[in-house]
């Protein structure tokens, strides 16, 4: 079967559970958030979960163990902490949780970056792959990189990626 052929039958409607990681948004200034959540919408996902979460790596990580335990959610996309600052803390806790890494989600994001930022994109540390059976996908924070991660990446492959995990 072909890569179009398997994109074809590819669950229609996936649902996401959105997390900001961030110690100073909130619900009206986290257009992060929100920009994943419209290209969801606009593409006929649902957003089944969303919540701002501090940047401390145990509110993260009771965060995700909550989102990837719910019957109703195919994939957990995050943004936020992924640089290098001494506050960045959640790419140490994502990495726990993923049992196969997508290592070209981050490299292809990184590359993508670098076409449009320069030379910063170096320290972005966006990853994604697979947690207990759903997608889970860490970006950085800025509106920019979602919306260059959603558009380039993740809506392009999000169908694919639940249904290869889901068997169907």
């Amino acid at each position: 079967m072909s890569v179009h052929e398997h994109k074809e039958k590819g669950k229609k409607s996936i649902r996401c559970f959105v997390i900001t990681v961030s110690d100073t948004r909130d619900e009206t200034i986290d257009t992060s958030g929100q920009t994943i959540k419209q290209f969801l919408a606009d593409e006929g996902h649902q957003t089944t979960g969303y919540r701002i979460v501090k940047d401390e790596p145990v509110e993260i990580e009771a965060l995700l163990n909550e989102a990837l335990g719910g019957d109703q959610v195919d994939a957990v996309i995050v943004n936020g902490g992924t640089g290098i600052s001494p506050r960045d803390g959640t790419y140490e806790v994502v990495n726990r949780f993923l049992e196969k890494k997508l290592d070209g989600f981050g490299e292809v994001f990184r590359y993508l970056s670098y076409l449009d930022i320069g030379s910063a994109a170096i320290m972005s540390r966006a990853a994604a792959g697979t947690a207990r059976g759903k997608v889970l996908i860490s970006l950085p924070g800025s509106k920019g990189a979602v919306t260059l991660a959603m558009e380039k990446l993740i809506l392009p492959e999000i169908r694919h990626m639940v249904s290869q995990l889901q068997g169907t």
